[in-house]
């Protein structure tokens, strides 16, 4: 085949899946300089928004084509940058080890990490148990729904723990800053589970919360039909440990379970957890986070700050952003997990503390957008140098937000403008929160660092420049956001390995990973090395 890039295609003549396929065929012919009858086929690899030109904007596609004589097209325009042979993608392929594995490969977790190594052992042959401290999706998603509906909180099974990880009440975000293979691969997997095609070429792919819901149920069954087992209610409460090998994981204080390899994918929330490794010898550092609140605009506020008068135009969407703060002075702020057309979901794990985390549906044709802003902290910043201090810094913050939410799960909130001059809320204006259980009117500076305050402060009047009403009087703050990444880092070395053989550390609890494909990347490769040195179960 042969790979075309820097296709563009105006907005308006890609407003449906039929347009934009006759308009991608026209400029394939035009830039081949070929007749319809030569091309037998295309597929889209790649496609993004150019918005830099408000009054112009188009999407950017990079298409692999079939055509009659590939040689002859490729001598032809062999000049043109844009024009190239399509790389063969090589196979994936794992030589399993020789090494006897006595038990049963355990993982701990069922986020993305914790489901991708899962499955990756489970196709291979090691038959792994998973366990999981929360419910399936299907009961989670119960369980989540009456916390936010009455604040009944279950500290096992809430937006944290539970099948699919945090990342299943989120926009379920495909996006990574990593350049890895693998990456490709997992899309293909969650295609496979059902979700939307598209993903695999989408420049900022999502699923969305309510398709990944069914698509963590599908993977999850694909690892039992593969000889998998899946165990819900199953927490990790203690780990059996001899001559610095693991020998047995204890579930629920109660069943000892032998095993000589453990994943753990426990999740950045996973404190009690923590705390039994770290006791049990398990060597941790401190790790850099963030901290910060919850931002809430019009989505048509954000529509027209990114493509002014475009907004609106079928095929766009929901607009969305990215936007960093770098002060000559201080620190840095930065929006994160941007959710268009979304909502502020409570998001503790713990009782007596508010965490908020946004959520999208995959149509993301919610009344407001929401995003985390967040300000950067460094572990000079924690109260100890004991390596989980920073957990106790994060849980500071969410008890302060309980206490002036009012002590029954609500969340503090403040509009934009009183925010910045100090004073307190006493009205909605066009902004209307979206945060369930609830909210309440309440000074932010009361749950946030002096030092966030400041920061966030100079980022909104900054970003304002960047998209017009983002600093909106009526834009609405909650607070407070503390899990965008884990205050712990579980150290391991070139094996994956903690100091404890058979531990292999993986994803966004171990500290090595951020977001939902960079935790399957980790989890993939730590089966791979597990696989690498086994042979199968």
């Amino acid at each position: 085949m042969v790979r075309l890039t820097d296709i563009k295609i105006r907005v308006k003549e890609a407003a449906n899946t039929e347009m934009e396929r006759q308009a991608l065929k026209k400029a394939i012919l035009s830039k081949l300089r070929i007749n319809k009858q030569e091309l037998l086929g295309f597929e889209i690899f790649k496609k993004s928004i150019d918005a830099r030109k408000k009054g112009n904007i188009s999407f950017v596609y990079t298409v692999d084509v079939s055509v009659g004589n590939e040689k002859v097209i490729l001598d032809k325009d062999r000049s043109k940058s844009s024009i190239t042979q399509t790389p063969v993608m090589s196979e994936y392929r794992i030589q399993p080890g020789t090494e006897e594995m006595p038990e049963r490969p355990v993982v701990i977790g069922t986020g993305p990490a914790g489901l991708f190594a899962g499955l990756m052992l489970a196709k291979n042959g090691y038959r792994p148990i998973l366990l999981e401290r929360g419910e399936a999706v299907e009961d989670r998603t119960v369980r989540i729904s009456k916390f936010w509906e009455n604040g009944l909180l279950d500290t096992d099974s809430n937006v944290q723990f539970g099948e699919g990880g945090a990342g299943t009440f989120s926009d379920g975000k495909l996006t990574t800053g990593i350049n890895d293979g693998r990456c490709r691969m997992i899309l293909k997997e969650f295609i496979k589970a059902g979700a939307p095609p598209e993903i695999l070429y989408r420049s900022k792919a999502h699923i969305g919360t309510d398709l990944l819901r069914s698509a963590v149920k599908n993977i999850r069954e694909e690892i039992i039909a593969c000889g998998g087992e899946v165990r819900f209610q199953a927490k990790a409460t203690d780990f059996i440990i001899k001559d610095d090998r693991i020998e047995a994981v204890v579930i629920n204080d109660k069943e000892r379970l032998p095993c000589r390899v453990v994943l753990l994918a426990i999740g950045h929330s996973a404190r009690d957890t923590f705390e039994v490794l770290y006791n049990r010898g398990v060597v941790m550092s401190q790790k850099a986070f963030s901290i910060g609140v919850r931002i809430e605009h019009l989505q048509e506020t954000i529509d027209k700050g990114q493509y002014g008068i475009a907004a609106g135009e079928p095929g766009l969407g929901a607009a969305d952003y990215k936007l960093a703060y770098h002060a000559k002075k201080g620190r840095s702020a930065y929006t994160f997990c941007m959710c268009p057309g979304g909502y502020v979901v409570g998001a503790t794990s713990e009782e007596r503390c508010v965490v908020t985390n946004g959520m999208s549906e995959y149509r993301r044709d919610g009344r407001n957008a929401n995003a985390a802003l967040l300000v950067g902290v460094t572990p000079a910043d924690y109260p100890s140098r004991h390596p989980l201090a920073g957990i106790e810094f994060q849980r500071k913050w969410e008890r302060l937000a309980y206490e002036i939410g009012g002590e029954d799960y609500q969340a503090p909130v403040q509009l934009v403008e009183d925010f910045l001059r100090d004073r307190p809320s006493t009205q909605w204006g066009s902004v209307i929160p979206t945060y369930k259980p609830g909210v309440t009117f309440a000074p932010l500076k009361e749950c946030l660092p002096d030092y966030a305050v400041a920061t966030i402060k100079e980022a909104l009047r900054h970003f304002d420049a960047k998209i017009k009403g983002f600093a909106a009087p009526d834009a609405v703050l909650t607070g407070v956001e503390t899990r965008s990444s884990s205050p712990v880092r579980i150290n391991r070395d070139e094996q994956g390995l903690t100091n404890i053989q058979g531990i292999y550390p993986v994803g966004e609890g171990a500290g090595y990973a951020g977001g939902i494909m960079s935790s399957a990347v980790d989890g993939l490769k730590a089966a791979e090395k597990v696989m690498g040195k086994y042979a199968p179960y």
